[in-house]
Formats: C-alpha cells, sequence, structure tokens
C-alpha cells in the first residue's frame, strides 16, 4: 500500500532541540535520545469514515514529532497502519450495501488526499491489515506454539497472563481493563476465556465474513493488536522510539500490543515511549463514527477553508488535552493565518533567529504548539505594526513555519 507524497521540510540554520515528552507507561516527561534514525510507528485509521478531526488532531501530533527530529538532524523512519479489515470496516459496508473492499479503498484514498493537503509528513511504510497478514499468521502460531494462546471454538487468544509487564502500559486497575475491554472491541464476557481480558489473535472464518489462509490456525481473519505488532516489528524492530495513537489506544490496543511483541521476543519494552493525544469533541460529546459528530477535513477543503488554516486551528490546543471543535476555533486560526502571512509577506522585517529558537524549545517542551504559535503571535504583531530593516526576516519565518509546524505561508 502506498502512502502520499510529502511536502518539502525547509532546513534552518543551528540544530532542534531533543524532545521532551510525556510517556503514558510512566506517568512522567521522559527525554528521547534516539540515535540516527528515530523510530516511530502510529496506528493508522479504519477506513470506514475518513478523516475526521479527530483523526487530524492525532496525525497532526506525530508529525510534529517528526519535525522535531529532523530539526535535531535526524532520519525519521515512520511507520503507520492501515486496519482494511475489522468488523467495524464489514458493518458499515453491510449497512451501506457496499463491497467492503471498495469502501476501504475509496476511504484511504480520501484519508491520503486530507493529509497531504495539511501537509502531513508520510510514514515510510504504510501497511494494510490484508498484506500483513502472511507476516501475522506465523507470529499467532509461534505465541500457540509457546503457551502464550489458546483456542476457543476455533479463534485463538492471547493469555495476557504470560507477560509479566501487562499493565504497565496504561496502569490500569483490572476492573478499568474490562470495562474499557467491553467498550474497545473485546469479548471479556466470552464463556470460556482463561481470562476476561485475554484478547484475539485469530478469529475462525465466519459465514459470509472475509477470510484467509491461516495455515495451522485454520481459515479466518487477525485479531486487532496483533496486526499492529506484526508490521511493527517486521519494519521497526523492538524498542523503538515511540508508539503513537488517540489516548482511547493506550488500552486495550497498546498495552495489548506491547505485551503480544514482549512475549514473542522476549524482550522489553516494545516502545521506550507510549505517547497519546487527547479526544476532539463536538457539542460536548467526543468526536466519534459510533455517535456520527464528525467533521470532516474533506468537508471543510471543499467548503473553501484553507488547510494551512485547519492545521493552525489543530496546532492551537496542546496535543495531549481533549478539547470542543467549534466554528470560533476555526475563525480564530484563518484569522491568525491572514495575520502570519501579511507579516512574511513585507519586504524586510524584524530580526527572526530568536523566534527561531522560541519555536524550538516550545515544541521540543512535550510539543507545546500553542506557545510556538504565540511566539510567531508576538513577531507577527511587532512587524505589522512597525517592521524592521532585516530583509531575510520574514524568510526565515516562513521557514521556520513550513519546517517545524507544518504550515505554509
Amino acid at each position: 500500500m502506498h502512502a502520499w507524497p510529502a511536502s518539502e521540510v525547509p532546513a534552518l540554520p543551528g540544530k532542534g532541540r531533543d524532545l521532551r515528552i510525556h510517556d503514558t507507561a510512566t506517568g512522567g516527561r521522559i527525554t528521547l535520545d534516539p540515535g540516527p534514525v528515530a523510530r516511530i510507528y502510529v496506528c493508522g485509521i479504519t477506513p470506514y469514515d475518513a478523516t475526521h478531526m479527530g483523526h487530524a488532531a492525532t496525525y497532526n501530533a506525530f508529525d510534529l514529532v517528526q519535525r522535531v527530529w529532523l530539526d535535531t538532524k535526524r532520519q525519521v523512519h515512520y511507520v503507520q497502519n492501515v486496519t482494511d479489515v475489522d468488523d467495524p470496516l464489514l458493518e458499515r459496508a453491510v449497512r451501506d450495501g457496499q463491497d467492503w473492499t471498495e469502501l476501504a479503498e475509496r476511504e484511504t484514498a480520501l484519508f491520503r488526499e486530507d493529509m497531504t493537503a495539511l501537509r502531513m509528513l508520510p510514514p515510510k511504510h504504510y501497511i494494510g491489515a490484508v498484506e500483513a497478514i502472511p507476516g501475522i499468521v506465523p507470529l499467532v502460531e509461534r505465541l500457540r506454539d509457546a503457551g502464550a494462546a489458546y483456542e476457543l471454538d476455533g479463534d485463538v487468544y492471547f493469555s495476557v497472563e504470560t507477560d509479566p509487564h501487562f499493565g504497565g502500559v496504561s496502569n490500569l486497575d483490572t476492573e478499568a481493563m474490562r470495562l474499557l475491554s467491553a467498550e474497545r472491541g473485546g469479548d471479556p464476557e466470552r464463556p470460556g476465556k482463561k481470562n476476561p481480558l485475554d484478547p484475539m489473535l485469530w478469529m475462525a472464518a465466519r459465514e459470509g465474513e472475509p477470510s484467509w489462509d491461516g495455515a495451522s490456525l485454520g481459515p479466518g481473519r487477525p485479531g486487532w493488536h496483533i496486526e499492529c505488532v506484526a508490521i511493527a516489528l517486521d519494519h521497526l524492530g523492538m524498542g523503538f522510539d515511540v508508539q503513537g495513537g488517540g489516548s482511547d489506544l493506550a488500552f486495550p490496543h497498546h498495552e495489548m500490543g506491547a505485551s503480544h511483541a514482549q512475549v514473542l521476543t522476549g524482550e522489553y519494552p516494545f516502545a521506550q515511549a507510549y505517547v497519546h493525544a487527547g479526544m476532539v469533541a463536538l457539542d460536548g460529546e467526543k468526536m466519534s463514527k459510533s455517535k456520527g459528530n464528525l467533521v470532516f477535513v474533506s468537508k471543510l477543503r471543499h467548503d473553501g477553508v484553507d488547510p494551512a488554516a485547519i492545521r493552525l486551528a489543530l496546532l492551537s490546543h496542546h496535543y495531549r488535552s481533549d478539547w470542543e471543535w467549534t466554528d470560533q476555533v476555526l475563525a480564530d486560526a484563518v484569522e491568525r493565518l491572514g495575520r502570519w502571512r501579511a507579516a512574511v509577506s513585507r519586504p524586510d522585517g524584524l530580526p527572526a533567529e530568536a523566534l527561531v529558537e522560541e519555536v524550538r524549545e516550545a515544541l521540543a517542551d512535550d510539543l507545546d504548539a500553542p506557545a510556538a504559535l504565540a511566539a510567531v503571535d508576538r513577531w507577527a504583531e511587532r512587524q505589522n505594526t512597525g517592521g524592521g530593516t532585516d530583509e531575510g526576516a520574514p524568510g526565515l519565518v516562513s521557514r521556520t513555519v513550513d519546517a517545524l509546524l507544518g504550515v505554509a505561508l
């Protein structure tokens, strides 16, 4: 599966700072110190309704991670999946009378268009669950053969008790895990499971649903968590720098995935940091496909909203915060974009070297994009009221905003 085209990232003078970021597993801030190649895995969409503002906010956060790393003169090895076969996708296809593969292809294509418009840097590897199945089956077989998985009416489940580190990503108690498991795709009430929290690794073929050759597992399709593990281990290996996604993925998805990988390899940890973006609400409730309260990037674009303004609206909120999308949020972003463009359109301006360092410091401090925006606001206000004589300043500001914030002025 192919990703989307990359926008050019301007080179800035000097060098950026190492990223200090909040790690869900430890509950505190850690300084990431990747080698020459920083490694990041971000969980992708289930393509039946893309791309709403919650998606955009999540991928914007991890785009900033990439940009901070690139500014430190590192390379970035970024991997993202597409869960192009799963119950919600199949259910939506049945509801709408569509072929599930056509639905997945259409929504994935729309997602690519939105990511391109928002200037999100693409992953090096963009892998669908279906194309990953040949690599998933052997992992499930290894877990079963090692006694870390068991069969139940033809399905194969992972035994969470085989990982001594289970629970160390989300740090939730058992009852909270059980409630979230039921809410987020698990089946804790199914009779016959060794532990209610045990997640499915391989679903035996169901009548009327797609299935694939599972070798000794029999026909079926993979569970959600093992999909990402197979892709991440194949392309990044153990101990990569950041596992990312929305905060609703901390449990069960990232918790289960870490346990799968740690039992498979005997190594710990799966990722050095687990980083989670906050949720975006509309009309007082979290945006979600199940509720249908979605604001779509494509709809805003088709209504003539500049993608740079959409991106500024996302950047105006700290990536870990929960916030609400409103017309005013977008209006403020449109107004800010206009002020910034007016400021950099002058032939000369106020010196901007200090601004570059302010933006760098803000983003290195747990991706504090609102502080970075405020720094540019201050420069733009002084520029628009008085200006200066530095002919290179407007261009430097424009390149800084592009390189570090992904906004084209």
